[in-house]
């Protein structure tokens, strides 16, 4: 049996040699994390685009939203939380610092008419489509 011919000292090693493994795995998944953020689900009907995009620990002051065509840029910045100065982070998994995520939309839009709100750290965007890019019916007349 494998545990019979393994010194207890060795298998502690490969443990703590797998521990280690798995945390720098784990390192690599909150990187490709922090790169998407703010995390946005985006919805669209003949009229609209919407867009909520989830902002914990970001102020209106600190947030920019910009429209051109079809292309929404969201930008900012998440402050540091002050904590005691005796205080040493054991652990620390909240991302801080400025973002920017720009989002290609299904159709242009009427950068005038966009309304946004903010509420309990979700940012809610309505994005009305351009008239000249909306579906017109064409009428066909018969001889």
């Amino acid at each position: 049996m494998f545990w019979r011919n393994v010194g207890r000292r060795s298998v502690w090693r490969e443990m703590d040699r797998l521990q280690r493994e798995m945390n720098r795995m784990m390192d690599g998944f909150s990187e490709g994390a922090r790169s998407e953020f703010p995390p946005v689900n985006i919805w669209a009907n003949e009229e609209n685009a919407m867009i909520t995009a989830e902002l914990p620990g970001v102020s209106t002051e600190d947030l920019d939203i910009s429209v051109v065509g079809d292309t929404l840029t969201l930008s900012g910045e998440r402050q540091a939380q002050n904590g005691d100065e005796e205080q040493t982070y054991r652990r620390r998994e909240r991302w801080q610092g400025s973002f920017s995520r720009t989002l290609q939309l299904p159709f242009r839009i009427d950068a005038e008419a966009v309304d946004a709100t903010f509420a309990h750290g979700i940012l809610s965007v309505v994005l009305p489509r351009a008239e000249a890019d909306k579906p017109h019916r064409i009428s066909i007349s018969a001889n």
